[in-house]
């Protein structure tokens, strides 16, 4: 696997960070690449100027881009600062690093709007490195899923939606209600109109917005929300709410049922995860997630991007694991958390009163 680093240091300890993350890279056997090469990277760190951030433009949708930037100092509210660099970026993920004279302050944030510290040891600089590569790997090569193939195959009973939907629409509402859907990230503020048109061709992205909720329909289907719409109005099937028919891993694609008179939006990126989990349990009946937490559940031990198979495996090897698969709360490392249940109104009465708002990073 191959990697690159692209853009140039602003200054010694962008340098010194830049070398470091080159020789932990290549002592675990990743590929130097030089810039400008015909050859499509895997993994990309992107040195970026705080005062003008520059994009990687991807070539392919596997290129997993790591935004370097060096901020003045430590910030008060990380997100805030942090957050628009790595939107600006085109970034799957951003290190922030102040120089303190006692060593770096380094951040980790990350799409899913959070964010946690990476210590450093005085001295002991490859063990810093290490430290950010046993976190960096696991997240620069999974797998994204967010590729959809519609199909105009939708029963026209199913067009206007049903009891099903009508329960995922009165779900979303609740979910408002209870102060659980935080607001999509205004990407459109931050983005030049050719890099939103980029995103758009590799993602067909519409926009970062958090929370997502899915009910059976019969043995191998499921109703699933879309993506960057608002969760507290889900109301056209093939707009704000889609009919998941299954997941073919020859074209990494998940397949939609759409009306053929809809020109419809993507599913949520965490459509392959949902489909894991109804595919092996078939007691489930419907699984919410939300950037919230609860006490004393079991979590995933790495913080897998959001569409990622591979966070869809360890979601649902959990789920396996759990006492009662059809009734599991399972925490998303750095997140929030995926709750199961045979039906939406049996997840909202068994989290009432115990949901923390804020979720803890690590």
């Amino acid at each position: 696997m191959n990697f690159t680093l692209y853009g140039t240091p602003t200054g010694s300890l962008m340098d010194w960070l830049a070398s470091g993350i080159r020789r932990v890279m290549e002592r675990h056997g990743f590929a130097y690449t030089e810039n400008g090469a015909d050859e499509v990277v895997r993994v990309v760190f992107n040195l970026m100027d705080p005062e003008k951030p520059r994009p990687y433009r991807r070539k392919a949708q596997a290129t997993f881009v790591i935004g370097l930037v060096q901020g003045a100092e430590v910030p008060e509210n990380v997100l805030s600062t942090a957050y628009p660099l790595l939107v600006r970026g085109l970034c799957n993920l951003l290190i922030y690093v102040v120089d303190t004279g006692e060593g770096p302050r380094t951040f980790f944030v990350t799409l899913e709007q959070g964010y946690y510290p990476i210590p450093y040891e005085q001295g002991n600089d490859e063990a810093y490195f290490e430290h950010l590569f046993r976190r960096l790997e696991p997240l620069a090569t999974s797998q994204l899923v967010v590729n959809n193939i519609f199909h105009t195959d939708l029963e026209e009973e199913l067009w206007e939606g049903n009891e099903i939907t009508r329960q995922i629409y009165e779900a979303g509402r609740r979910l408002d209600a209870m102060d659980l859907l935080p607001a999509p990230f205004p990407i459109r503020d931050f983005l030049s109109d050719a890099d939103y048109r980029h995103l758009q061709r590799l993602y067909a992205f519409g926009g970062l917005s958090y929370g997502n909720l899915s009910a059976r329909q019969d043995e191998r289907r499921f109703w699933m929300s879309a993506s960057g719409v608002n969760k507290a109005d889900l109301r056209v099937p093939g707009e704000h709410i889609l009919l998941v028919k299954g997941y073919d891993p020859e074209q990494n694609a998940m397949l939609l049922s759409v009306p053929p008179h809809v020109t419809p939006r993507r599913v949520s990126v965490d459509a392959i995860e949902h489909w894991l989990i109804y595919t092996e349990h078939p007691q489930v009946g419907a699984i919410l997630h939300v950037r919230a937490w609860m006490e004393g559940i079991p979590s995933t031990e790495i913080n897998y991007p959001c569409g990622t198979l591979q966070l869809g495996q360890a979601v649902a090897e959990l789920v396996r694991k759990s006492p009662d698969p059809a009734r599991a709360v399972i925490g998303l490392k750095n997140h929030g958390l995926t709750i199961t249940g045979p039906n939406l109104e049996d997840i909202f009465e068994r989290i009432e009163g115990k949901i923390l708002r804020q979720v803890p990073m690590s």
